[in-house]
């Protein structure tokens, strides 16, 4: 399944479901989540509209694919794609069927999480970015290729295709971009990253965003320091100070107003504006050639974002 944000001509018709009631259901027990209905998060508010007349010029737009966490719903991602949607972009929210804790397809059948029951070794992880690169190569087969399936396919400017995601999904962005050269950019938040980048290196343009704790160079997870090695091209590790891991996602500010949780360090609000800008940043510059000075130094309006360098392992 994919969901599909674009500008839109006009405001109007019926707001756009985060989720269907089912998959909420199965998300919260899933998360062992208590205390709130079982279909809270299919009553999320979106800003976008269902099958809205989409707006634009022949081959004007650029495409950002997104790939969400294991076990997580294309939904999850909703706050950053409809960002880039209000900012001119079309964005192709990628489900990854049998992965996710539940994707409802149009004739009502519910897939679970089939993968969750694997043994998770480096093998499992391995397979899991090969299969979502393949998800990805289709995707963009189906939305750029002789017979669209979409249509306001022809607005989509071919050459100026991105990808993020976010855990799994940030690591998958490696392995999608190793698989298939349409994807030009591309953006890891907060996933620790499977195979390692082959020695001919990757030459296109890549942004690690993480948390702090986790990200930091030398810190708990090494998988950056190792494939920064390879990225060859324009290249930046940023951090996010108080972050954790779902800080990335719609998660972090829907359980704050589920009452569910709330991240002392970051709040949801303050995580959903620190991603927004700064994906939206990375994509400005590198498919639209708009300079970023947001991406090059310090920012007083983001002072919890940090700058790593990587041969003195710090983060500034």
């Amino acid at each position: 399944m994919v969901s599909l944000w674009y500008p839109a001509k006009s405001r109007s018709g019926k707001r756009a479901p985060y989720m269907t009631a089912k998959e909420s259901e199965l998300i919260l027990k899933g998360g062992e989540v208590t205390g709130v209905p079982y279909d809270a998060l299919s009553r999320t508010r979106t800003n976008a509209f269902s099958d809205a007349e989409p707006a634009g010029r022949k081959h004007s737009l650029p495409l950002v694919l997104l790939s969400p966490g294991f076990t997580e719903p294309r939904s999850s991602l909703t706050a950053l794609a409809e960002e880039l949607a209000s900012r001119g972009y079309v964005v192709a929210g990628i489900e990854h069927t049998y992965e996710s804790l539940a994707t409802t397809f149009p004739d009502g059948r519910v897939t679970t999480c089939v993968a969750c029951e694997a043994v998770k070794g480096q093998e499992f992880w391995n397979k899991v970015g090969q299969s979502r690169a393949a998800d990805v190569s289709f995707v963009l087969d189906e939305l750029t290729g002789a017979h669209p399936a979409w249509k306001g396919a022809s607005l989509i400017a071919p050459s100026r295709i991105g990808m993020a995601g976010h855990s799994a999904g940030g690591a998958s962005t490696i392995a999608a971009m190793l698989k298939d050269t349409r994807v030009r950019a591309g953006l890891n938040m907060d996933g620790t990253t499977f195979a390692p980048i082959p020695e001919s290196g990757l030459s296109r343009p890549f942004l690690f965003l993480g948390a702090q704790a986790m990200h930091s160079p030398g810190g708990k997870d090494t998988t950056w320091d190792r494939d920064w090695v390879q990225l060859t091209g324009w290249k930046r590790w940023l951090v996010v100070a108080g972050a954790e891991h779902v800080s990335f996602t719609d998660t972090a500010l829907l359980v704050e107003q589920l009452g569910v949780y709330r991240n002392r360090g970051l709040s949801g609000e303050r995580a959903v504006e620190i991603t927004r800008s700064h994906v939206r940043a990375f994509f400005d510059l590198h498919l639209r050639h708009k300079p970023q000075p947001l991406l090059d130094k310090p920012s007083t309006r983001y002072p919890e974002v940090k700058r790593c360098d990587i041969e003195q392992k710090i983060c500034a």
